[in-house]
Parts: C-alpha cells; structure tokens; sequence
C-alpha cells in the first residue's frame, strides 16, 4: 500500500507567509510522521495561554510549521482544530533561558489568521509581534538580573563582640562546616557561630583559613565592628565657649 500524499497546504501557507513578513523568515515544514511522531518538542515550546494553548490540549497536532527569523524569534504554525478555515499563529518560547525568567511575564497570546499568508501578515506585524517584542524583553531583562544575581559573590559577615567573633548561622551546611572545622562554635540559643577569642593568635590563624576555604566556595568574608552608640542618658559635653570679656578683648 502506497504511503498517502501529505498535507502540505499548510506548508505552502507558511512558506508564502514567510516571505510576507518584515525582516528575513525562514520556513520550516514538519509533517505527519505517523507513530515517530515528535510535535510534542514544538508544542510544548509554545507561549501561550490562550486560544492556541487551549486547541492543542484538546487536539493533536499531526502536522505544523516554524517560521524563524534571523535574530532567533520562532512562529508557530498550525491549523485551526474542526472544520474551520484558517490557521493558528503562536510563538514559541525563546531557547537557552531559566525558567525563572519567564515568571511574572504575561504569555503573548497567539492569533488565528485567515488562509491567506498577506491578510496574516498584517495581523501578525500590527497585532501579534508587538505583544511578542514586550514580553521577550521582560523575559532577558529577567535572565539577566537572574545571572547577575547568581554571578555575584555571597558574603559572609563576622562581628566582633567582645574579642569574640560572632557569625549568623548560615543557612548552608557546608558554611557551617567550614566555620566549626576552624574552631566556630555553635549558639543555638542565639542562633549564632562563636570564636572565642581566649588565643587570638589561635584565632587569627581560624579566620585566616576559614576565608580561604569560604572563597573557594564564592563566598566574601567581611569583618565588622559593633555599631557604638552613646549610653542612655547621656549626652554630647559641648566644646568650651570662646571668652568675650571686656578684659580678654582688651588683650
């Protein structure tokens, strides 16, 4: 039995459509491929939390197509489910991001466009891309932050307190282990890491050891002193006042 002719209306739709929109778009054509089919790795790329959205949990997806253009945005193409006349447009995620990035971000909602590639042009370029343009944006505006972020050095503070050094427990246990390998000892009644300072040679060579072993797990270590405030009750002894006596005038 010979193998049926496939569908390629759509193909035909999205190559035209292609060439239809600004800037430079390929086209690429992804048929049936009976039990190896592999649609799933397209539609689950798909941005959108809408009508497009809605027609492929309900549908299966036996044929579609992927407009690219060069700066990497991708087009979704599929046919409207039914009897309907027309196709579905959505735009598929942008590739090699953290999922982080995409929280808070509104889904640009695909269309559905008529069969014509011209009259689809110009609802994509009026209606469709600038909604797509905002919304990837905010998307590397977020990776960024997100890598900024993950790329900057942790710290960890040290207080001195009475010749102590007096560190919050951490909420890494490999931190803590660092610090308890080098003689912090653990408050939990204060939720804090104490080094005593009854040998402070001793002492000195724990902090020095502790932040080489914490650098090396991108942590910064920073030493501070308590913050001095006046005692209560008291209060600043003004300077003395220049003398105006007649006689220290005179002189």
């Amino acid at each position: 039995m010979h193998d049926p002719i496939p569908d390629t209306s759509l193909g035909s739709f999205a190559a035209v459509l292609a060439g239809e929109l600004p800037g430079s778009w390929t086209s690429a054509y992804h048929p049936d491929l009976g039990e190896l089919n592999v649609h799933h790795v397209l539609t689950d790329a798909v941005w959108d939390m809408n009508e497009v959205a809605d027609a492929l949990a309900k549908h299966p997806v036996h044929h579609c197509a992927v407009l690219q253009r060069h700066d990497g945005t991708r087009l979704f193409v599929t046919e409207q489910p039914g009897h309907a006349e027309g196709y579905l447009i959505a735009a598929l995620a942008p590739r090699d991001l953290p999922a982080e990035a995409f929280r808070g971000v509104r889904e640009p909602d695909g269309i559905a466009v008529q069969a014509d590639p011209f009259s689809a042009s110009e609802h994509i370029t009026v209606d469709f891309l600038p909604r797509y343009y905002v919304a990837a944006h905010q998307v590397v505006k977020n990776a960024e932050h997100l890598n900024e972020a993950s790329s900057a050095p942790e710290h960890l503070v040290m207080t001195w307190s009475d010749g102590a050094l007096v560190v919050e427990e951490p909420d890494r246990a490999d931190v803590t282990q660092v610090l308890t390998d080098h003689g912090f000892v653990l408050d939990t009644a204060r939720s804090v890491l104490v080094l005593s300072g009854d040998d402070t040679a001793h002492q000195a060579a724990s902090v020095r050891a502790s932040k080489e072993r914490l650098s090396a797990l991108g942590i910064d270590t920073v030493l501070r002193h308590p913050r001095t405030r006046p005692a209560p009750g008291t209060t600043p002894v003004a300077p003395p006042a220049t003398s105006s006596s007649p006689s220290a005038r005179r002189r």
